[in-house]
């Protein structure tokens, strides 16, 4: 239980919360990226061959 005060309630415990957001983010954000890149290659390779 004081690890979950701790982690509330002081300063690098927030900040610990805010890489995890951050990190999560991200991941979310090159997923998304990544398979826009990957569903308009495989378009475009479908497009040039026959």
């Amino acid at each position: 239980m004081k690890a979950i005060v701790d982690l509330f309630s002081t300063d690098y415990g927030l900040f610990s919360i805010a890489v995890i957001a951050i990190v999560i983010g991200m991941a979310v954000w090159f997923y998304r990226f990544f398979a826009k890149k990957i569903e308009e290659s495989e378009r475009q390779a479908k497009r040039i061959e026959p």
